[in-house]
């Protein structure tokens, strides 16, 4: 566990406690999410200036980046450690939480995609516009997908799998990071 001294923030949490490291994502996603939304209202006034191109540049490298790691992490690592410790149990539940946030992050990809395009025409000093309907949608749907983890997944994870299985999650983001995890 992060111990913040006075002065100082806490660490951010690291692969020996990956459910900490993946609900501190959570929070980046949203912070993500929130630049995004700021972006949009900043367009129609000042164009693709330099805030913009930094914002751009910055929003499309964190979700081609670290939240596609967030997702891999999920999917290849915490939801098959999940239904592994519900082995012999009735797991329809948990199936049905899995199936639905793997849902998500399809729709989630299907949302970004065209997000993407439009803050790289603003990372090229382009001009572009992002439609407040679609950043809207993007982060509504994010922030519906992170309460969801954050009430459902993590808390049944940090109850069910075992602290080996966790130690080897933790491994694998840090793998997937190329040796870093945070």
């Amino acid at each position: 566990m992060a111990v913040s001294f006075p002065g100082g923030p806490a660490a951010a949490p690291g692969p020996d406690d990956p459910l900490a490291l993946l609900s501190a994502c959570h929070g980046r996603i949203a912070r993500q999410c929130a630049t995004l939304a700021r972006l949009a209202a900043h367009l129609p006034a000042h164009g693709s200036d330099a805030a913009a191109q930094t914002a751009a540049t910055s929003v499309r490298r964190y979700f081609d980046t670290a939240a596609a790691h967030h997702h891999e992490d999920e999917e290849e690592d915490l939801f098959p450690a999940l239904i592994d410790s519900m082995a012999g149990s009735d797991a329809v539940c948990l199936h049905a939480l899995v199936d639905g946030l793997m849902a998500d992050h399809r729709h989630l990809a299907g949302l970004w995609e065209p997000l993407r395009e439009t803050l790289s025409d603003i990372a090229a000093g382009r001009p572009a516009q992002l439609p407040a309907q679609q950043v809207q949608a993007f982060t509504d749907a994010y922030n519906a997908h992170i309460r969801r983890e954050e009430d459902e997944l993590l808390p049944m994870a940090a109850r069910l799998i075992s602290d080996d299985a966790l130690a080897a999650i933790g491994q694998a983001m840090k793998a997937r990071r190329g040796g870093e995890a945070g």
